[in-house]
């Protein structure tokens, strides 16, 4: 099996498994089996679970701010573009397999053991922070708004993944909208 096919299954099993069951409760032969790659080669690919699970992060990365940056983009008006990223938060809660934020959950499970774990846990929230401040820019506002949305945007994640609340980003956009106006 070619190696770039071979780790593309490998992270697409790992990625589905981490997400719905988390970390701990999934072991290196699960990932095996989900991914039809042999345990040899797994772990010549990955020879620990910690760089499996940060390159999953690296790689949810690149999707995750892939999809929100392409939804936002859609938003003609700049100044209407803040209060898009709560939009497509709220188009992200109502997937069927939606588990909240994958780098809070490994973070939670990993970051204290983990220096990997936490700095991409970090690293994304800081790319998710300059997103929302450049946003602000480009809409003619402070840049610490950007800053502002980013609380809200991140408790919304978190509320509606701990509590269940659905309409977290709704309620978040209503928020944000004040702050933008």
């Amino acid at each position: 099996m070619e190696q770039r096919t071979a780790e593309d299954r490998v992270l697409d099993a790992a990625g589905g498994l981490f997400y719905a069951r988390g970390v701990h409760a999934v072991g290196m032969d699960d990932v095996r089996d989900a991914s039809g790659v042999s345990l040899k080669r797994l772990y010549q690919l990955f020879p620990n679970k910690e760089r499996l699970v940060t390159a999953y992060l690296q790689r949810r990365d690149v999707w995750w701010r892939d999809r929100l940056a392409t939804h936002v983009a859609g938003e003609q008006d700049p100044r209407r573009r803040p209060l898009a990223v709560f939009d497509w938060l709220d188009g992200w809660f109502h997937e069927p397999d939606y588990r909240g934020c994958a780098w809070i959950n490994c973070y939670g499970e990993l970051g204290a053991t983990s220096a990997p774990v936490a700095r991409e846990a970090r690293t994304h929230k800081e790319s998710f922070r300059t997103f929302l401040r450049s946003l602000a820019v480009d809409a003619g506002l402070p840049a610490e708004t950007g800053d502002h949305l980013l609380l809200l945007a991140e408790g919304a994640i978190v509320t509606s993944a701990i509590v269940g609340d659905l309409d977290a980003a709704a309620k978040a956009r209503a928020a944000a909208a004040r702050i933008v106006d």
